[in-house]
């Protein structure tokens, strides 16, 4: 199991993601801010439809019916892509800090790789050292 997440982390391309991370929170941010400053569609309130029973005002009012409906639905449709975006940023957000972290910590794989490397040269050196004698 524990191979399978091994290879699954090598072959990511860990240096494109970690360069392409600020591009993706500046995408975000401002789909965020386009998105979220928008005011849904049907804050205009329509107007009230006409009641009387001449064919052509209740086609008219059967349209007002439809166009109010269709607001609604736009409206809804506005409701969920701010929230979608707002998912989005926040995926970004923790995509920075996951790159961040992830960085950190190859940094200091490197430097445990070295003072190992180090390590292994002082006890090689030592154990050759004590054969000799």
């Amino acid at each position: 199991m524990a191979i399978g997440w091994l290879t699954v982390l090598q072959s990511v391309p860990w240096t494109d993601v970690v360069r392409n991370a600020p591009k993706v929170a500046v995408g975000a941010k401002k789909l965020w801010n386009s998105v979220g400053k928008k005011p849904p569609p049907g804050a205009h309130p329509a107007a009230g439809a006409p009641a009387a029973f001449v064919p052509e005002v209740q086609s008219v009012s059967a349209l007002a019916l439809r166009v109010r409906d269709l607001e609604t639905d736009a409206a809804d449709l506005q409701a969920q892509i701010v929230a979608s975006s707002e998912v989005i940023n926040a995926l970004a957000d923790q995509n920075t800090q996951l790159i961040i972290r992830v960085d950190t910590l190859r940094v200091r794989m490197l430097w445990l790789a070295g003072a190992l490397a180090v390590l292994g040269l002082v006890c090689g050196t030592s154990l050759l050292l004590v054969l000799m004698r």
